[in-house]
């Protein structure tokens, strides 16, 4: 029955079915007894039980009894002046002593339902007293044995459903924070992703594209006074922008950078030194120190995109002309080095990276190093050219070496 108990569980409906069971056995066990012993007033305790039986059914058929504590009273009053009636009219009426412990238990305060339960404990007793014509002290053990029961069954079922709701209430809250929690781990792996994506396309499309584009000026200017250089240039450019082609499908394929496939880090980067050589008016060379060993992806790529981005500032914006690319193994650590006699800068007065203008260099070499557990240093002064260097330890960091990856 629904108006007695919180909650439609599989276990409460069951519990209230058996209460509905008890309370029709019961009417059922009085009227039977009544009519077998033809008792004087047998008519009217099958009456009475009926009345009772009609007034009980009525409470789970209406709603405000459930949703009201004023109309489960009212109900509860009217279903305990029908149980006297019929507990006057037969002694049998004293079992349903236990359901209405129950009843009003759940359906009342605790308080107002402990007095409702002393209540009809001290009217069973007086009436089965009555019937038997004697008192004795085995006719208050019965019901108030029962009512202990009662009282004992429903506090502590009331305890469980607290507990229970407190539980379910904390899985929620738990289930609500994981939620917030995997948005919010997601809303950062989007805005890391984006960042990694700006570093990769300014380390290998924009820095592409520039060449191309200080290649093509060249042949313009060669027009129409050397059209052999102008072809030389155009031809350079050509095979950079394929170069560039190539690096950005391996790059959308999620893959190694084309620069390192076959060949190790140390060939990339003199294939590096040789192509920028070749394509534009600075000699650029490069040195290998220390034995090398075998290094994890991340780390090669890492190293490549930053030394790719600092030969293309030394060409776009320093003006070098010659420049230095070591790469050191020195046993726990491996560092590239980029030493230029360009016009130089102050590191101290570097504008805030800007998309538009091309300025994730620094940021996008400083952000490579720090992810994979590495130190990063920028040396220069107007007029005095720039040096970098890039140290990664070769035991890389799992949380955050995967930001480096192309």
């Amino acid at each position: 029955m629904n108006t007695i108990v919180p909650g439609r569980a599989p276990a409460i409906r069951a519990l209230t079915l058996c209460l509905h069971l008890l309370v029709a056995g019961l009417l059922v066990l009085a009227v039977g007894r009544a009519l077998a012993d033809q008792r004087p007033h047998g008519g009217f305790v099958v009456a009475a039980a009926v009345v009772f039986g009609l007034i009980y059914a009525a409470g789970p058929a209406l709603p405000r009894v459930s949703r009201s504590g004023r109309a489960a009273a009212l109900w509860l009053a009217v279903v305990g002046i029908a149980w006297l009636v019929l507990l006057a009219l037969s002694a049998d009426g004293v079992w349903l002593a236990f359901p209405l412990y129950l009843l009003q238990l759940h359906l009342l305060p605790r308080r107002a339902g402990l007095v409702a339960v002393v209540l009809t404990a001290a009217a069973a007793i007086a009436g089965f007293a009555a019937h038997q014509g004697r008192f004795g002290a085995a006719m208050v053990i019965g019901p108030a044995i029962g009512a202990a029961v009662a009282v004992a069954v429903v506090w502590g079922y009331q305890t469980l459903y607290r507990e229970s709701e407190q539980r379910r209430q904390l899985i929620q809250e738990l289930t609500t924070t994981r939620a917030d929690l995997a948005a919010a781990q997601h809303t950062a792996g989007v805005l890391a992703e984006r960042e990694r994506l700006a570093r990769e396309i300014h380390d290998t499309v924009a820095q592409g594209l520039s060449s191309v584009l200080l290649l093509l000026r060249a042949a313009e200017r060669a027009l129409p006074a050397a059209p052999d250089n102008a072809a030389r240039y155009v031809d350079q450019a050509r095979q950079a922008a394929a170069d560039d082609l190539a690096e950005v499908r391996r790059f959308v394929a999620a893959l190694a950078p084309p620069t390192l496939e076959g060949t190790t880090l140390a060939g990339a980067l003199e294939r590096l030194c040789a192509i920028t050589s070749t394509r534009h008016h600075i000699a650029a060379r490069f040195h290998l120190e220390g034995e090398p060993v075998p290094l994890p992806t991340a780390h090669e790529v890492a190293l490549l995109r930053i030394a790719q981005s600092a030969l293309a500032n030394s060409v776009r914006h320093g003006e070098a002309a010659t420049a230095e690319v070591t790469l050191s193994y020195l046993g726990d650590h491996i560092a590239v080095d980029v030493v230029d006699d360009g016009r130089g800068f102050d590191p101290d007065e570097l504008p805030v990276p800007d998309p538009e203008a091309g300025g994730f260099g620094l940021a996008a070499m400083r952000a490579r190093v720090r992810a994979l557990g590495g130190t990063f240093n920028v040396e220069s002064a107007p007029g005095r050219g720039s040096a970098l260097a890039a140290h990664l330890p070769l035991e890389p960091v799992p949380d955050t070496a995967p930001e480096a990856r192309s």
